[in-house]
C-alpha cells in the first residue's frame, strides 16, 4: 500500500497523447507557471487558471501523470517531471520569441501580444519559431522583459526586484512587469512605466501600503501588489 506523501511517477508515454494538443501545452505551461520553488499545485487552482472545471483539471493530470510529464503527490497536487518541464518550457520559448515579433516588427501594444500569442503558439513550425528568433536579432527577453529559455531550457541571468524592495530617492531601470491583465499594461503604460523606463521611488507607506513613484510621465501612486510584480535594478550610469 502506498504512503500518504509517496511520490508517484510512471513514465511510459501512452501513444493516446498528443503532445501536440493545444489543451496538453496550455496545462503544462500553466503548470510551469503556477509552480513555486518546486510545490506541488493543487487541481483547484490549476483549474481556476485555466477556466475550467475541476474535474477536467483532474483528469487531465491523470493522462499527463501517466505520460510521464507530472508527478501526483497525494492529497497535495502535481508538479512538473523533467520531461514536463521541458515540453513546457519549449512552449513558453514559443509564447515568448512570438510576443517579442509581434511587438518589434508588427508594433503590437505590450497590452495586446498574449492574447496573439496565446493562438499562434499552436499555430505555427518549429521552423517559423527558430526564424522569428534569428530576424529579432536571437532576443534573450520579451517585451514584457520576461526571459527567454534557450534550447535547453536555461534562462539568462536576472539580478532585478520588485519595486517595493527598493529603498527611497535611487533612480531604477524597469526591467520586468510580471503577469499583469492587459488593462494593468495599458495603466502602466500611461503612467510611463514599461521596460527601460527610469523611475524614481519617492516613498513607501508602511504596512504594505501603497508606493509613491515617480516616472517619466509624473509622480504617481502604485498599489503594494502591482509594485511587487514590477521587476527593476538600480540605475547606473
Amino acid at each position: 500500500m502506498q504512503s500518504p506523501g509517496l511520490l508517484i511517477t510512471i513514465s511510459a508515454m501512452p501513444s493516446h497523447l498528443d503532445l501536440n494538443s493545444r489543451s496538453v501545452q496550455d496545462y503544462l505551461k500553466a503548470l510551469y507557471k503556477l509552480q513555486q520553488q518546486d510545490a506541488p499545485v493543487s487541481t483547484n487552482v490549476l483549474a481556476e487558471r485555466l477556466q475550467v472545471a475541476p474535474a477536467s483539471a483532474t483528469a487531465m493530470m491523470k493522462k499527463l501523470a501517466e505520460a510521464g510529464l507530472v508527478e501526483h503527490i497525494p492529497y497535495q497536487g502535481c508538479r512538473l517531471t523533467d520531461s514536463g518541464r521541458q515540453q513546457a518550457l519549449k512552449m513558453v520559448r514559443r509564447h515568448r520569441i512570438i510576443e517579442q515579433f509581434l511587438q518589434q516588427v508588427l508594433h503590437y501594444g505590450l497590452d495586446e501580444v498574449d492574447e496573439e500569442a496565446e493562438v499562434l503558439e499552436h499555430a505555427v513550425s518549429d521552423k517559423l519559431i527558430e526564424r522569428m528568433w534569428q530576424v529579432l536579432g536571437q532576443p534573450s527577453h520579451d517585451p514584457h522583459g520576461s526571459p527567454i529559455p534557450d534550447h535547453q531550457g536555461r534562462f539568462p541571468e536576472q539580478s532585478a526586484r520588485p519595486l517595493c524592495s527598493f529603498s527611497p530617492d535611487q533612480p531604477l531601470r524597469i526591467v520586468r512587469l510580471k503577469e499583469r491583465s492587459p488593462a494593468q499594461l495599458r495603466y502602466l503604460h500611461q503612467l510611463g512605466i514599461e521596460p527601460g523606463a527610469v523611475v524614481r521611488l519617492v516613498d513607501k507607506a508602511p504596512f504594505n501600503g501603497p508606493i509613491i513613484l515617480h516616472t517619466p510621465n509624473g509622480q504617481h501612486p502604485i498599489a503594494w501588489e502591482l509594485a511587487e510584480a514590477i521587476l527593476a535594478e538600480p540605475d547606473t550610469p
